[in-house]
């Protein structure tokens, strides 16, 4: 059984409407409510860790980035479990920023995950896209709809061989603002069940804060650029996609 921590700065974005975070999870066809920023903390119970606005990450360094939060879980904190193998989309809250990639990690929990802090766990990447065709520049048509965000990205699956409780974190990367990235980090946790025991070599690891630089290149970009006018390609920040092999 696999303890996992997700945090959504999701892959799985199929609900957007300037700033936005995810509010609800669909796993294995099962919708599973998720944290309400502007309501209440008292009370909620939600597999989704608590986080306080929809409001952007600025640095890649900030305390928050692994969660969007002081990486602890809330008091009515739960864990949805699922077998390896499954489908799991997140849903967000308003999004009106087309321009930029969606990463999905995953992290190995010591023990029970609601005991872990976020900021303390490795992570490895399950799932990402970026600039699905034509190029970089984003006036608007076809352009805008050539990044991931303007679409509906498919679920990400969890690997089939994973092992234990982890985990989920999904992030948006906005980029519509030349060199000034803004990051959307949340985080939902599972257990998973039925894997093969799997975990990623060390080179598929990262922490955050930490797993990205500030001048990385797929970080720093700016998509208004004349060099930006004939770039047909975008690397995708964070380590490569660990398949579960």
């Amino acid at each position: 059984m696999f303890a996992s921590l997700a945090v959504l700065a999701s892959f799985l974005v199929s609900q957007a409407v300037a700033h936005g975070g995810v509010t609800s999870y669909i796993i294995g066809g099962t919708t599973y409510p998720g944290w309400q920023p502007y309501n209440s903390a008292n009370g909620q119970r939600s597999i989704g860790r608590p986080y306080s606005s929809y409001d952007p990450i600025l640095s890649v360094s900030a305390g928050s980035f692994s969660c969007n939060n002081n990486g602890q879980a809330s008091s009515g904190q739960l864990s949805a479990t699922v077998p390896a193998g499954t489908a799991i989309t997140a849903k967000w809250s308003q999004w009106t920023h087309a321009q930029g990639p969606v990463m999905v990690y995953m992290a190995k929990c010591n023990g029970a995950c609601t005991s872990n802090n976020s900021n303390s766990l490795r992570w490895f990447k399950i799932a990402e896209t970026g600039l699905i065709s034509g190029t970089c520049p984003t006036a608007g048509g076809e352009r805008v709809k050539s990044w991931t965000l303007f679409r509906t990205p498919p679920p990400s699956r969890l690997p089939s061989r994973l092992a234990s409780t982890s985990s989920a974190h999904h992030e948006l990367l906005a980029l519509h603002q030349a060199n000034t990235p803004q990051f959307y980090p949340e985080c939902g946790q599972l257990i998973v069940t039925g894997g093969g025991g799997k975990t990623p070599p060390a080179n598929y690891l990262v922490s955050f804060p930490g797993g990205y630089g500030a001048n990385d290149p797929g970080v720093r970009v700016d998509i208004y650029s004349q060099a930006a006018q004939t770039t047909t390609t975008y690397t995708v920040p964070g380590p490569a996609v660990w398949n579960g092999q």
